[in-house]
Formats: structure tokens, C-alpha cells, sequence
């Protein structure tokens, strides 16, 4: 396919969502600049196998390197630290990005309670290094991720964006609302237009291995006893790692405007000031976590030992997307069923692990 003109940067190139959206960006054409530092946050090496699936040799260890794709001749890929200031004001003002896609970020709700800076450090002094990236260098369209960790214990489903966020119940999903409210801050001041997704429980091949889907898989497999929290009364909206992508592509594809004087404003999902906007992309058809078990058990045909215990700390019970704003706007809504869905990535999980 012909390279559009158009450079994006994403960053967190080698982390689950980042890979697949990469790998998409590029068949759509766009010249990509992968951005991660390869943090040691889970097993380093399923992010350079990432890396080297889309052409990216290890070579990339080495700091601050520009390494070409051996694949794809619009991709290059660069190993930093978005809290590296200089560092990452000097790579905009070099490449010229037309768009940003910032996925990059210290993950993990339960994590955060063990080690609190590595939040800060990454998810607000990351950020505001990428929104003076913006600024300083006329980026037409800057997305980045926002969680749906953010709506805390809000118990009314679905859960939308017009709903008050101001109770988070992890420093994770505190770091997440500080950047809606940094983004619409930049947004506000300097017409920079951003739009922040927030995500609900992604899974899907390449996953990382903090998450249930692998972490059950791993142990039903190992004949070793899975951990069910809140004695399995849970409900999660889980979502399909290429539904994610496919409405990252959308939307970073389509600029927020300002609403103006007679326009409605929604929560911080729209702004009458700024060219700001806030989605969430989520399955909106929540599953129970036993039947989510219960889908895994089927796939690899064989039952988990379970080992049920309380509710950890920062944890919510339900979560469930109110995609109505994705819809209207841009006709998109995900769809993977979680059966389908489970099945790819036990799929890639035998083949990469071969097992």
C-alpha cells in the first residue's frame, strides 16, 4: 500500500494494545514511529517477540536508537523514557509527527498500591512531556489512553462519560483522570485537539501476563489453583484487543471541535472551549468472571482449580461501557464475543509458549 503522508507516533509500541495498533496503522498506510522503553514491569522478552513480529530486531536495547522495521518500511521504532524531557521534546521537534497516539504508561491497578512513583513518574510527568510535544510542534491530533478504572465505585450502569469520575479508587485510575483533565487543560489553552479513551478490560493474543486471561490460562494449564476474587461475583466488560484498535484508528482519524456557546456539555466527555473530546470503548455486553472461567475451561478443554478469596484493594465489582457518544459519532461499536475472543488468544498462547 501506498504510505499516506501522514507520521503518527505511538507510544507503548511494544506493549499489548501498542503491537496491534502498529501493525494496523501500517497496513492503513501511515508512516509509524514506535516509541517504549521496554520497562521490566513484566517479562521483557514477550515485548521485543512484539517488537520482532513487526520487524524490530533486539538491536532496539540500545538507548535512543532509531532501529528500521525488516518488514515494514514506514515503521521505525525507539527505545526512551517519556520522563525523559529533553529527550522527548528534541524527538518531536526532529520528526514532525502529524498525529500522537499515547499508549505508553505504568499499567496495573494492584501494582500501584506496591509502588506509587512509578505512576507519577510515567503517567503525569510522561504526559505532560507528551502535551508539550504537542504544543510546541502543531500536532493535528493527539489520543491517548484513559481507563475505565477512572468511574471508580460509580454503581450506575452502564458506566458513561457523562458520569461524575471525581472518586477514583487506585492512584492507577487517579493518574488516568489527570490526564483527561491536563489534556483538556492543553486542549483549553492552546487548541491543541485531543481525545481520550477510556478502555474496558482488554484481552486478546500477545496479552500481558498480569491480566486474568493469561494468568488463568497459565495456571489451568500448570494444573495449578486460579485466583477468584470477590469469590467470583464479578462482572467485567471485556473487550477485544482489535475492537480497541479498530476505534483508536476511528477516532484518532477524527478531530474534536469545540462546541461552542450553543453546544452542550456532557461531564468532560465534550467541551464548549476546547477541541476536546472523551469516549469510552468498551464491548458494552459485560460478562460474569465465572463465565468468563467457564469460556477459558472450554477452550482448553480442561477444568481450573479454584481458589476463591475476597476482593482486593482498588478493585470494583461490575464494569459496563456506555458506547452510545462511539456510535453516534463515529458509527462504531465493538463486537467480538468473548468466546471468539478467548479462543484467539489460547490460540496464540500454545503457539507461542508451545504448549
Amino acid at each position: 500500500m501506498t504510505q499516506k503522508k501522514e507520521k503518527i507516533l505511538v507510544t507503548g509500541a511494544a506493549g499489548f494494545i501498542g503491537y496491534h495498533l502498529v501493525n494496523k496503522l501500517l497496513k492503513q498506510g501511515y508512516e509509524v514511529v514506535g516509541l517504549d522503553n521496554i520497562n521490566d514491569y513484566y517479562n521483557v522478552n514477550l515485548k521485543y517477540d512484539r517488537l520482532a513480529d513487526s520487524g524490530i530486531s533486539r538491536e532496539a536495547e540500545e538507548w535512543y536508537k532509531h532501529v528500521q522495521s525488516d518488514k515494514h518500511p514506514g515503521y521505525r521504532f525507539i527505545r526512551m523514557n517519556l520522563e525523559d524531557r529533553e529527550e522527548i521534546l528534541d524527538l518531536f521537534e526532529k520528526e514532525k509527527f502529524d498525529r500522537v497516539v499515547n499508549l505508553a504508561a505504568q499499567a496495573g491497578v494492584r501494582y500501584s498500591i506496591e509502588n506509587p512513583f512509578a505512576y507519577i513518574e510515567s503517567n503525569i510527568v510522561g504526559f505532560i512531556n507528551i502535551l508539550e510535544g504537542c504544543r510546541h510542534n502543531d500536532i493535528k491530533h493527539l489520543v491517548y489512553a484513559s481507563s475505565s478504572s477512572v468511574y471508580g465505585n460509580n454503581t450506575k450502569m452502564p458506566l458513561s462519560t457523562s458520569d461524575s469520575v471525581d472518586h477514583p479508587i487506585s492512584l492507577y485510575a487517579a493518574t488516568k483522570k489527570s490526564n483527561e483533565l491536563m489534556a483538556h487543560t492543553y486542549s483549553h489553552l492552546y487548541g491543541i485537539p485531543s481525545t481520550g479513551l477510556r478502555f474496558f478490560t482488554v484481552y486478546g493474543p500477545w496479552g500481558r501476563p498480569d491480566m486474568a486471561l493469561f494468568l488463568f490460562t497459565d495456571a489451568i494449564l500448570k494444573d495449578e489453583p486460579i485466583k477468584v476474587f470477590n469469590h467470583g461475583k464479578m462482572v467485567r466488560d471485556f473487550t477485544y484487543v482489535e475492537d480497541i484498535t479498530e476505534g483508536i484508528l476511528k477516532v484518532t482519524e477524527d478531530i474534536p471541535k469545540p462546541l461552542g456557546d450553543k453546544g452542550k456539555e456532557q461531564g468532560v466527555s465534550y467541551s464548549k472551549t476546547a477541541p476536546y473530546k472523551v469516549y469510552n470503548i468498551g464491548n458494552s455486553s459485560p460478562v460474569e468472571l465465572m463465565d468468563f472461567i467457564t469460556a477459558i475451561e472450554k477452550s482448553l478443554g480442561k477444568e481450573a482449580k479454584k481458589n476463591f478469596m475476597d476482593m482486593q484493594p482498588g478493585d470494583v465489582p461490575r464494569t459496563e461501557a456506555d458506547v452510545t457518544d462511539l456510535v453516534e459519532n463515529l458509527g462504531y461499536k465493538p463486537d467480538t464475543k468473548v468466546q471468539d475472543g478467548i479462543d484467539a488468544f489460547i490460540k496464540w498462547y500454545r503457539e507461542y509458549y508451545s504448549v
